[in-house]
């Protein structure tokens, strides 16, 4: 009984996420945008990320100061979207990418994993989606464009320090 309440408050929160989108919208300013589309299904995801340096330059340490995007699609894929907006925001480059880890350990983990709820807050919502394989692209499509933006931001940092 208990699971059957676990999911049907997972799967409210995911509802939730689509109905009512974090951070969606793009925004300036920004230092690097990404597009990513799941040619599965067709959802798209157009990000764009902001990062505050932690020093002089932009590096792993950079706080990840905005995450703004636009995106349709599947409400697994948009709430995802939003859910890991909310997550990065704050964190530093190296800390969002441990996100990142743990949350594509938990898609690739077949239902079997034991998310971490202090590190995925609510992103531990999409653990039912692990099982269904069509889907884990839909859940990861957002955070993939994430760090695509990411990468170009801090490689666009060094060929301007260069």
């Amino acid at each position: 009984m208990e699971t059957m309440k676990l999911d049907a408050m997972y799967q409210e929160i995911i509802l939730d996420h689509y109905r009512n989108p974090h951070h969606k919208g793009l925004r300036d300013p920004f230092n690097a945008e990404s597009h990513h589309i799941n040619p599965t299904c067709g959802d798209e995801v157009t990000l764009r990320v902001a990062l505050d340096p932690a020093g002089a330059e932009l590096d792993s340490a950079a706080t990840v100061a905005d995450v703004s995007y636009d995106s349709m699609g599947c409400s697994i894929s948009q709430a995802s979207a939003s859910v890991m907006a909310d997550l990065l925001i704050g964190k530093t480059v190296d800390e969002g990418l441990a996100v990142l880890d743990e949350f594509t350990t938990l898609m690739q983990s077949r239902g079997q994993g034991e998310p971490d709820e202090d590190v995925l807050e609510d992103a531990v919502a999409f653990a039912g989606v692990s099982q269904y394989p069509a889907r884990i692209k839909c859940a990861l499509l957002a955070w993939m464009a994430w760090k695509d933006a990411t990468a170009k931001s801090l490689a666009t940092e060094k060929e301007g320090a260069a």
